[in-house]
């Protein structure tokens, strides 16, 4: 989440529910873009007035299959074999991650979703699967080719 909207590109506009801060205000979604940072991009950053820093969604994180770690001083995210993404220290209670120092030849892929042609294309591929298993062929790694992304639906399937 960001509150700076002049660092989205491909920019939407979209109301998509509220964020609840931790004095139990309420500041709406707004929209939705990517960030990209030197060797980094990272896809579909709401857009949500009012926060004091930039965030990332520890939650998310846990959905995707990583896991985060924290320590009186420091925290991380790693992958299932243990694989570091991203590393960050902890400043007064808040912990910063800096994309910047993340190495070049780092394998960085933060909530990819695959796009609605691709998405119907593995659909096809794979004689009509239903994208849960699709998508659960992909967490575990059960076809080489199949790209690691998230697969998802926007109709039905006309077959």
């Amino acid at each position: 989440m960001t509150r700076q909207k002049d660092l989205l590109s491909n920019y939407t506009e979209k109301f998509s529910g509220n964020v609840r801060f931790g004095n139990d205000q309420l500041s709406p979604i707004l929209g939705y873009g990517d960030i990209s940072q030197d060797n980094i991009t990272i896809k579909k950053v709401s857009y949500v007035e009012g926060l004091g820093h930039n965030l990332f969604s520890i939650g998310q994180f846990c959905d995707k299959g990583l896991e985060v770690n924290f320590k009186a001083k420091i925290c991380s995210v790693r992958t299932e074999d243990d694989n570091e993404l991203l590393f960050g220290n902890r400043k007064t209670n808040l912990y910063t991650i800096n994309l910047s120092k993340v190495q070049n030849d780092s394998h960085v892929c933060l909530l990819s979703k695959a796009s609605m042609q691709q998405s119907w294309l593995w659909h096809r591929r794979l004689s009509h699967l239903n994208f849960r298993y699709i998508n659960k062929l992909v967490s575990e790694k059960l076809v080489k080719g199949l790209p690691e992304l998230k697969y998802e639906k926007e109709h039905l399937c006309a077959a």
